[in-house]
């Protein structure tokens, strides 16, 4: 390992779920759940926190995460709550609303346990949204895994009704990275512009403020300054219900090898311009991976 890796596990927290189609297609996903996917397909030992239900849908997670080599040891099981779902609609050029059912598993994750499985990881890097912080129990969770002192990735992911400006800067508040696209910016800084990042970044003490911009690339406001990447051209669009959480992991895992923004971002839109291509954010071609991560090694750090 060289000196800028990280020693330690990701710690990845917060909704796995099945988005459900209108078309009647049922699709494994949630944003840490899709984050952690594709860090252990990258390679990675990654430590999904999260809680299902004790129904079918949860055993079919389980057996997905089996299936994938992903260590189940923090995944809840819950007797008296549902395994988590969303409505998935989508509408001009692919872009999905949701519907995301409330009081279900994931809202519901036990603080206690959740800390011991985390602790017993090592964990490296705590990777979270805003959406588990919905529900008091979760939030709870949420804030004893940060009491654990590994820098947080703070993925903002505003989900309406489900967010509040003040939860929201909450988590931003002593996290070290947070991704962003700009919508969700205009939404907190009311703008979208590099300064706005900036800002978002000064105010909250944050290292980088990653932010997203669909057909227009990304971009990450750091101390040095602001990088910047060119989109990646996406010949055929299935969807984009998974393109942020690809581009989140392969941040990570540029996080985790210590790769240098300008890296982080080629990389993270190119990979997530290739998720396009597929229906829904869960991959199952390990074939894929192999060929980035080939690719990425002929490139260089």
């Amino acid at each position: 390992m060289s000196p800028s890796e990280r020693a330690g596990r990701p710690v990845v927290f917060g909704e796995v779920l099945y988005d459900c189609f209108e078309d009647g297609a049922r699709v494994l996903g949630g944003a840490p759940f899709n984050v952690a996917w594709h860090l252990r397909g990258f390679g990675l030992e990654p430590l999904l926190v999260s809680r299902v239900g004790d129904d079918a849908l949860g055993r079919e997670v389980r057996a997905a995460m089996a299936e994938w080599g992903l260590d189940e040891a923090g995944l809840q099981a819950d007797a008296a709550h549902p395994t988590g779902t969303v409505q998935v609609r989508l509408g001009a050029g692919g872009q999905p609303s949701f519907d995301i059912v409330a009081d279900v598993a994931w809202d519901h994750v036990d603080p206690d346990a959740a800390v011991a499985a985390a602790r017993a990881a090592g964990p490296a890097l705590l990777y979270h949204g805003t959406l588990a912080a919905r529900a008091p129990r979760s939030a709870a969770a949420l804030a004893a895994l940060r009491g654990l002192g590994a820098p947080a990735f703070v993925d903002v992911n505003l989900r309406p009704p489900w967010w509040r400006e003040e939860t929201v800067r909450g988590l931003l508040d002593g996290a070290r990275w947070a991704k962003l696209n700009d919508d969700e910016l205009a939404a907190l800084e009311g703008g979208r512009a590099a300064a706005d990042a900036e800002r978002l970044r000064a105010r909250h003490g944050l290292e980088a403020v990653i932010l997203t911009r669909g057909a227009r690339g990304a971009a990450v406001a750091h101390a040095g300054g602001l990088t910047e990447a060119a989109p990646e051209p996406v010949r055929e669009v299935a969807d984009t219900v998974g393109a942020g959480d690809a581009f989140a992991a392969v941040a990570i895992l540029g996080l985790m090898r210590g790769w240098g923004w300008e890296t982080v971002l080629a990389r993270a839109v190119a990979f997530a311009a290739d998720i396009c291509r597929v229906r829904g954010a869960v991959v199952r071609d390990r074939g894929l991976y192999a060929r980035w991560l080939r690719r990425w090694e002929e490139e260089g750090a």
